[in-house]
């Protein structure tokens, strides 16, 4: 990952709540995947995602939920 890339991803501090919704770069870091397979997951509906004003974000249980998504049909093939 490049340094440019790590400055986009937003630590929250420890005292901080929880974010309710990431950014596409912030899921695409905790998927470990690249920006333009996130934005594909997206297109596709595979990853939930909504607009808020004008600006895509991703609801923070829904990385979680497409692995379990992906895990469940692994299992089932």
């Amino acid at each position: 990952m490049s340094v440019a890339s790590v400055d986009t991803v937003r630590f929250v501090e420890a005292d901080a709540p929880a974010p309710v919704l990431l950014t596409v770069e912030e899921a695409a870091y905790c998927l470990r995947i690249g920006r333009t397979t996130c934005f594909a997951l997206i297109r596709t509906g595979e990853l939930e995602s909504l607009i808020v004003g004008g600006l895509r974000r991703v609801p923070a249980d829904a990385p979680a939920a497409y692995l379990a998504r992906r895990r469940a049909e692994k299992r089932a093939a």
